[in-house]
């Protein structure tokens, strides 16, 4: 009898209480206003949708609350949602939320900063940004778990998320359950990503497709698919290589260039000549060069960067990128910008081997941070319980999985790329496009290192004409820059035209 009892007890308390568990875990809170924009002259009315939405694995369960910003043309005004392209757009890190390009250059407003220069404190200035892509597309921001309001839920940990391969699963359910939520599986689909957002989109656009989610087109803003050519690996002499030329642009903008040419596009082709044909032997040959090679070598790496001929002769002809920070403006007291090298700072300690901080970084940082919460929480209308986080680095225990299928040989990772991912998907959606974007002065992610990358994927020529790439007189976020800003609106705008046809 009192088993009996025991167990007439459970299942009452089932009846009563069935979602004990999912009763815990924080539900999906989306806050919904107009906003409107104007892009030359014509004024777009939007629904924004500002918030989080509960994400699910594979067996149904509830495993992210993910943050979004979801801007939508209004289809009470008579245009249909459903054919319209749609982005799903987020920034890098990994551990970046997405205010960066949601304020600089993609949403209805955006920050106005004091390029190349640092932007005073507030009050900042927040304009319609008529160089939004939302007369040409709805627009999708978003956070990546322990970014902006995405947080694990249910059993789920923060280190389920924190991977090469759990970023692009988790984002990959996410941009799935998005689409069928919002009846959205039937349109032009793109990705927009920045920075290791686009190491991201190489490894998204191959498991979307594979589950059947194709893209029309991928748009890398500031790439990298190979993390050799930042990482300056022990014994590795590529990531020297594809940043060489970065610096003597850097040098061009300067005015350090001896009969500096008029044209830096011109003159980059002549540093890639050199690269190609004279550097990269040279550094190939290792302490088997001869003592004149070595000579005449540095002499040129002096010339093309504005800098001394026994600094690179000290330096075994191999600069670091922090290293070149520090240096190449040493006489004036001052360094150069990682994410932008037009950009300059204090050189707080004049002896120091490499750079102390990113002077752009600093210069713009205040600036997009204060005036993207300001409209975040006021124009948005966003819960203000809901605490937007900046970056996942300043949470406890934040570390990444490097790790990636595919890029593992002898049982340990013999790489970190995603471009193999990239190669995949190309070549089995002959249809899919590919933008990339690159500043010429980006030290961050260095154009000459995409440009191998995907010199190296092995692609077919027709399937590599898939790929477009675009250059700008500008860093890392192009988008601080007003021309550059105008050709990455005309650029995106028409890629996103064209691909969708």
């Amino acid at each position: 009898m009192k088993a009996l009892i025991l167990v007439l007890t459970l299942l009452l308390g089932q009846l009563c209480y069935p979602n004990k568990e999912n009763d815990s875990i924080p539900k999906a809170e989306v806050a919904t206003t107009m906003q409107s924009v104007t892009i030359n002259g014509n004024t777009i009315y939007l629904t924004a949708k500002a918030g989080t939405f509960e994400v699910k694995d594979e067996t149904n369960k509830p495993i992210a609350l993910m943050g979004f910003t979801y801007y939508t043309r209004d289809s009470k005004r008579g245009l249909a949602t459903q054919r319209r392209p749609i982005v799903f757009a987020f920034n890098g890190g990994p551990g970046s939320s997405s205010f960066w390009l949601h304020m600089g250059i993609l949403g209805p407003k955006r920050i106005v900063v004091d390029d190349p220069k640092s932007t005073p404190a507030a009050p900042y200035k927040i304009v319609n940004n008529n160089y939004s892509i939302l007369d040409v597309a709805d627009l999708v921001m978003v956070d990546p778990v322990g970014t902006g309001l995405s947080i694990p839920i249910g059993k789920a940990k923060y280190k389920d998320f924190w991977g090469v391969d759990q970023d692009i699963r988790s984002l990959s359910l996410f941009i799935t359950q998005f689409l069928i939520h919002n009846d959205r599986m039937n349109s032009p689909k793109f990705l927009l990503g920045e920075s290791y957002g686009t190491f991201r989109n190489a490894g998204l656009m191959n498991t979307l497709l594979n589950q059947g989610v194709a893209m029309n087109g991928v748009i890398m803003v500031s790439a990298v698919f190979d993390l050799r050519t930042l990482l300056f690996p022990p014994n590795d002499d590529l990531p020297y290589i594809v940043h060489f030329p970065t610096y003597a642009a850097t040098a061009w903008y300067h005015n350090k260039i001896t009969d500096k040419p008029e044209n830096v596009f011109e003159f980059l082709k002549t540093v890639r000549s050199f690269t190609e044909n004279e550097y990269t032997p040279a550094l190939f040959k290792g302490d088997q060069i001869s003592e004149n090679e070595k000579a005449n070598i540095a002499s040129k790496l002096a010339y093309y960067t504005g800098t001394d001929t026994n600094y690179w002769l000290k330096a075994d002809l191999k600069v670091t990128a922090s290293e070149f920070f520090a240096e190449f403006l040493r006489d004036q007291g001052e360094i150069v910008g990682r994410l932008d090298s037009r950009f300059t700072g204090i050189n707080e300690d004049p002896l120091s081997q490499e750079g102390s901080h990113d002077p752009q970084s600093l210069a713009i940082s205040p600036a997009y941070i204060s005036g993207f919460l300001d409209y975040f929480y006021g124009d948005l209308k966003v819960n203000k319980n809901l605490l937007y986080s900046i970056t996942a680095g300043r949470r406890d225990g934040f570390k990444w999985d490097w790790t990636h299928k595919g890029n593992t040989r002898w049982g340990t990772s013999a790489a970190i790329n995603t471009g193999i991912d990239m190669a995949t998907a190309l070549s089995r959606d002959p249809n899919m496009k590919v933008l990339v974007l690159n500043g010429i002065y980006d030290l961050a992610t260095v154009f000459y290192g995409v440009e191998h990358s995907i010199n190296h994927l092995g692609l077919k020529k027709e399937i590599k004409d898939n790929i477009t790439m675009e250059y700008y007189e500008a860093g890392h976020m192009m988008y601080t820059h007003k021309p550059s800003m105008e050709k990455f609106k005309k650029d995106v705008s028409q890629f996103i035209l064209n691909a969708s046809k």
